[in-house]
């Protein structure tokens, strides 16, 4: 079997869409399937230093870059021209997003070539992002272009539960099956680790760490958590919060303008971007993480947290919440400071409590490894490519 993953961006700063088709690359490809993946050389203001228009192996799977033209949309007509002329090599292709130029020619060009494909939304038909996204520009796309994606689509792949019942009620033609993100995460946490985060920050030395990691986004509830942590502060609390992550330069500047009004400044590690070791250092330095997200389709670093055996903090729109409350490996809320704050001191202050969530988080992390997740999607992937050898049979017999 030959599969074809298409997204706009595989660059770091994208986060976890990014992150995840890499990871499902990797992993198809230790199941013996022939991996491509085909994006353009966006990396948010930037570009990924990559060759253009030719193979770069990596792992096991062929990667294939294309000039971004438009930083809207993700635009690439080389891409675009690839497609064309490449879509018969595969037997079945995977599309990462909705509402982006990659999606929308992949869509096109595997209709007009006769390849079954499938697409995974990455949360685009959450509720919040409808409503709150460019509402009117994505209503007349959904309209024109984003329905005909679906309906065309041999099955839509949602990484959740609550990701699926709330496309339907955007997309009803948006049927198809669930299955989670892969994520790796070294699990091991190493008091050297932890040391080497807190040489670089001295001032939260046994100080008890709270962690947001994620990209700093308006719908990552930052507003809610900040206004959380003052209120934890109050409370006679020495926790510090720790903000790993990066995003559009003006939100930043508003949410360090907003710890300054909150007074809680002084408390707040900004860290930018984290990668790699670093990334793993911070979570092995801190307490519980949080994620109070106003919509959030999976949420891979809450699974990364997890792994390291950390207790966590999610708000009721973080799709895996159910997850999380069944295993009791953390705590939901609602998207509220005051219930947020509530949980973070409750989570402080009771090492017992800790103790077991952290113990259950670990557990439910291995529901997520790479080797497991993937086995289920090689399956779906024969699944769905002998309902179309099927169907084309059927069809072909009737004439």
């Amino acid at each position: 079997m030959k599969v074809l993953h298409v997204i706009p961006s595989l660059g770091a700063v994208r986060g976890g869409p990014s992150v995840a088709v890499r990871t499902i690359a990797r992993g198809l490809a230790n199941q013996g399937v022939t991996v491509h993946v085909a994006a353009t050389d966006d990396n948010g203001h930037g570009r990924l230093d990559v060759p253009l228009g030719r193979p770069v192996v990596e792992d096991g799977v062929t990667f294939w870059y294309f000039r971004r033209q438009t930083r809207f949309y993700t635009g690439s007509l080389p891409l675009s021209r690839w497609l064309a002329g490449h879509a018969t090599d595969y037997d079945l292709i995977h599309l990462h997003a909705l509402f982006s130029f990659s999606t929308t020619a992949a869509a096109f060009w595997a209709v007009r070539r006769g390849v079954p494909y499938v697409v995974r939304p990455l949360g685009t038909l959450n509720t919040w992002g409808i409503e709150n996204r460019r509402p009117w520009l994505k209503q007349l796309s959904m309209r024109l272009i984003e329905r005909r994606v679906l309906a065309k689509a041999v099955a839509v792949h949602f990484t959740s539960t609550q990701e699926r019942d709330e496309a339907q009620l955007v997309a009803p033609c948006a049927r198809g099956f669930v299955i989670p993100n892969p994520v790796v995460a070294k699990g091991v946490r190493q008091e050297a680790q932890v040391a080497e985060f807190l040489t670089r920050h001295p001032e939260i030395v046994r100080r008890r760490i709270v962690l947001f990691l994620s990209r700093l986004d308006p719908k990552k509830g930052l507003d809610v958590l900040l206004q959380a942590f003052a209120k934890v502060r109050a409370m006679g609390s020495d926790a510090a919060l720790v903000i790993a992550g990066d995003g559009e330069p003006g939100f930043v500047r508003t949410l360090k303008a907003e710890a300054e009004n909150l007074g809680v400044a002084k408390h707040v590690i900004w860290t930018g971007f984290v990668d790699g070791e670093e990334k793993w250092a911070v979570l092995a330095a801190a307490d519980v993480f949080v994620l109070p997200s106003y919509s959030e389709n999976f949420g891979i670093a809450v699974v990364e947290a997890t792994a390291y055996g950390l207790p966590v903090i999610v708000s009721n729109q973080v799709a895996i919440h159910r997850e999380i409350a069944e295993a009791f490996a953390g705590l939901v809320v609602h998207c509220d400071a005051g219930e947020t704050a509530g949980a973070i001191l409750r989570m402080l202050e009771d090492e017992e409590l800790r103790s077991r969530l952290a113990r259950n988080a670990l557990a439910l992390a291995d529901r997520f490894k790479p080797e497991a997740v993937t086995k289920r999607l090689v399956r779906q992937y024969h699944e769905l490519l002998s309902i179309k050898r099927l169907e084309d049979a059927t069809a072909y017999s009737r004439r």
